[in-house]
């Protein structure tokens, strides 16, 4: 987390160093905070590129510490100098604040000079060999006793690599597995390597494990040692000359095991013959889907090592503890129990069959194990770390405080991957990379983290586009130790408040709440939140408490999400990038309805706030900005809809609740026309609110952006005809209509196409004949259809979409139930069983 504490000051400093900033007086603290500025960017350079290089871990983790602790109390002097000057209620308090923090910009200046002096004075003990080999040594034993051969719920695995091992493909492939640590690739790879029937088809065979250190002599003497059975002293040069003979004019096996870098894969695969044409084949594991990737063959994509079955996982646990007799029936729902929590993890069944077998297995023994799962998959993860620590000790210093900040979400929760990128960012995790956006820039983070087998995909949005991820226990274990080892991360147990070392009202930046909701906190929370007076990250909403009086304290917040009751100020919370703010759950009253002035907010990113606030009218304050940084924007209930979105030019989101009687819909749409990065928009009406003579004619005037992906509508009663205007949207991926369309006829013509729709939904509206053919839909995906009581039928070449995988009929007529089983059928007498039709009848039988 030394990455992102120099992340975390060196924006506060950006923040101070901006041209139009009024907080401190630059023409005596600039030169100081170019100092300390170009100090913090020198070091944050140095971690990041410690990682390209042979390092010794160890001591890396004590010059992180180092860094750490000392931009921590950096930090804090900073923050808190700048909190009595923004909270200074007359010109004396704020000239003698300012005195403060120039004394402590010194102080400051003069610690982070010293450290960077003393952190570039460190040599690393770069003995790249020694290290490979002492891990080679350290981790092998471990690994042989945790990786047996057996393939107890990897049969379609074994079969698929079985398969193209044995293809008629010529020339040299490489077939790379993928996966978890410890989810079983080099058991798999280690059982197709010993079968019979491969090693019969091989004229030689070889086995070589690299680690994440690549030793290429190391590697060298294995291939070597495996082929001619030597394992003389000589160059690296005569040992390559030697593998390359060995190999050329023969069918060969090799198996590169637990390789961590696309370079080592260059440097290896020199060695090897690739023109003989004689079906050699290279099978390769990684935890590095990049990699995989990398070293596939277009004929053969990497294949990802999946997690068992509660089935599997059961018939592997029997197998290791009771061999080839059956588990006791008395201790079957009990043992089922506890090895649930494997989560389908190999590694971790097998360890828990370990720690079973050490201890007799009585229905009374076991029974203590599952009352105490907790505890008892503590000692399971600590077995484990030696293994899965190597991911994380291999993750780029950008990456650790990111995969880190994912344990301290509850486990075996799907985490929302919106949420969680906001997150990062306000945590200042996330740095500007090729003039993309924080988000995107998030996005590869989170992808990146899922390709080394870390963070897992958890459910996906209609475009197929990720909406949530999730982590396995005992990952979430390893980074819960890691971050508890570090002192950045202290996760409490329900409605217990977060406390940390030391001091928390000055090391306490973030305060999270993600259990489920819950009212019987504290009534204190409040004065506990309170107290953390340089808190960076507030989310609270979980907690049905009022933080209207807690808020506007805490003046560098970057990131709120919370309930209150009244109204507040956010006028000296400058560095708000997130705001979710909703009314307290036991607070009742709709009377008061008061505006939230957001239009002094450089920064802010995502607005989402509901009753008692709505946002305020732009037009009215005094020297509005343009809110360019605003990329997502839910409006609930406001009466300046058309001129909030006329000063927020960038949004890629935005969402409109209406249910006022007469909302200024013409200039609504005017003001949607200059939003050209809109990616999705969201409209909720009060019903018929389109049905007009007037809107009709402004909607076929309508130009929404054309980088438009997801429309969802709901009251809108859009004529059909209108409906079909919407093909000309080039990047429609998902359109959904809750009471929306209003006719009786849907009727394509063969010039409307929607191009690039994969999702459609329509939810209760009076459609009764849809008449349409598979070209209108050339990439529909889904199609969902509810409460459409009079619609005849689906137009039957809808199943002649060859993209289309699933129907969903919900309570319709009993025509559009009997076209959807038809055109299933039909497909299925073509051979085509990919169509799933799901249909959901409240009809009385």
């Amino acid at each position: 987390m030394a990455y992102a504490a120099l992340s975390s000051l060196i924006y506060t400093l950006e923040q101070l160093m901006k041209p139009n900033q009024s907080l401190v007086c630059r023409s005596c603290t600039q030169q100081h905070m170019e100092s300390i500025y170009q100090n913090l960017y020198a070091m944050q350079v140095f971690l990041g590129d410690t990682t390209k290089e042979t390092k010794d871990v160890e001591t890396l983790k004590v010059i992180e510490k180092r860094i750490r602790d000392v931009i921590y109390k950096a930090e804090d002097r900073i923050d808190s100098s700048l909190r009595s000057i923004i909270l200074a209620d007359c010109e004396d308090k704020r000239q003698k604040a300012c005195r403060s923090f120039y004394e402590e910009l010194l102080k400051v200046e003069q610690q982070v000079y010293f450290l960077n002096k003393e952190v570039m004075l460190i040599e690393f003990n770069n003995h790249g060999s020694k290290s490979a080999e002492l891990t080679r040594i350290s981790s092998s034993p471990e690994k042989s006793t945790i990786e047996e051969n057996t393939i107890v719920g990897m049969e379609d695995d074994f079969n698929t690599i079985l398969d193209r091992l044995t293809s008629q493909t010529k020339k040299l492939t490489v077939i790379p597995i993928f996966g978890m640590g410890g989810i079983g690739k080099t058991t798999l790879a280690r059982k197709v390597y010993d079968n019979s029937y491969i090693r019969s088809r091989f004229d030689k065979h070889a086995w070589v494990t690299v680690s994440e250190k690549y030793n290429e002599r190391q590697m060298l003497l294995e291939v070597v040692s495996s082929i001619t059975g030597s394992n003389q002293e000589m160059s690296n040069d005569r040992l390559m000359e030697i593998v390359y003979r060995g190999l050329k004019g023969r069918r060969f096996l090799i198996v590169i095991d637990d390789i961590w870098s696309t370079n080592a894969w260059d440097q290896m695969q020199r060695i090897f013959p690739n023109d003989d044409n004689n079906k050699s084949r290279i099978l390769l594991t990684t935890r590095l889907k990049y990699v995989a990737v990398y070293v596939s063959c277009p004929d053969f994509p990497p294949h990802c090592k999946s997690f068992l079955s509660l089935d599997d996982s059961w018939n592997l646990f029997t197998e290791k503890l009771f061999k080839r007799d059956p588990c006791p029936l008395l201790l079957e729902e009990t043992g089922k129990h506890i090895v649930q929590q494997c989560r389908g993890l190999p590694l971790s069944v097998v360890v828990v069959a370990g720690l079973l077998g050490k201890m007799d297995p009585t229905y009374d023994n076991w029974k203590k194990v599952e009352e105490n799962l907790n505890s008892f998959f503590g000692t399971v993860s600590e077995q484990c770390q030696s293994i899965l620590s190597l991911s994380y000790n291999y993750l780029p210093q950008y990456l650790k405080a990111c995969f880190l900040y994912v344990g301290g979400f509850p486990e075996e929760r799907e985490i929302d991957v919106s949420n969680l990128i906001r997150l990062w960012i306000a945590e200042q995790f996330i740095r500007e990379r090729s003039n993309k956006r924080l988000e995107m820039v998030a996005k590869e983070y989170l992808e990146e983290l899922i390709d080394r087998s870390l963070i897992l995909v958890g459910i996906r949005k209609a475009n197929g586009r990720m909406r949530t991820c999730k982590i396995h226990d005992l990952l979430r274990q390893l980074c819960l130790r890691e971050a508890h080892t570090e002192n950045v991360l202290h996760v409490t147990k329900k409605n217990v408040p977060v406390s940390s070392k030391d001091d928390p009202t000055s090391v306490t930046r973030t305060f999270i709440s993600k259990q489920s909701f819950s009212s019987d906190f504290p009534k204190w929370i409040g004065s506990i939140v309170s107290q953390f007076k340089l808190l960076k990250v507030l989310e609270v909403l979980s907690i049905d408490y009022d933080f209207s009086f807690v808020i506007p304290q805490l003046v560098h917040l970057r990131y709120v999400a919370a309930r209150i009751m009244m109204a507040l100020s956010l006028a000296k919370l400058r560095n708000l990038q997130t705001i979710i703010l909703r009314r307290k759950i036991s607070f009742k009253s709709r009377k008061l309805i008061l505006p939230l002035d957001i239009w002094t907010m450089s920064e802010i990113r995502h607005m989402d706030i509901g009753f008692p606030l709505y946002i305020s009218n732009p037009l009215v304050g005094e020297q509005p900005l343009f809110l360019n940084n605003l990329l997502t924007l839910y409006l609930h209930h406001t009466p300046f809809v058309a001129e909030i979105i006329r000063r927020s030019p960038n949004l890629k989101k935005l969402k409109i609740l209406d249910d006022s009687e007469h909302p200024d819909w013409p200039a609504i749409l005017d003001s949607l026309s200059l939003l050209e990065d809109l990616e999705t928009l969201y409209i909720e009406t009060e019903e018929n609110i389109f049905s007009g003579v007037i809107l009709p004619s402004n909607i076929k005037k309508l130009i929404l952006s054309p980088n438009i992906k997801k429309l969802i509508l709901t009251g809108t009663s859009i004529p059909w005809e209108i409906v079909n205007l919407l093909a000309n949207l080039p990047n429609l991926e998902v359109l959904k209509g809750y009471r929306a369309f209003d006719g009786t006829d849907w009727k394509l013509d063969e010039d409307v196409v929607f191009h690039k729709l994969k999702y459609l939904r329509i939810v209760d509206v009076g459609l009764e004949r849809w008449e349409a053919c598979s070209d209108n839909f050339p990439m529909l995906e889904q199609l969902l259809l509810d409460w459409l009581y009079e619609l005849e039928e689906i137009p039957e070449s809808i199943g002649d979409i060859m993209t289309l995988k699933f129907i969903q009929i919900d309570d319709c007529s009993s025509g559009v139930e009997n076209s959807a089983k038809r055109i299933q059928e039909e497909q299925e007498s073509l051979g085509n069983y990919e169509l799933q039709v799901r249909i959901i009848s409240y009809r009385s039988v």
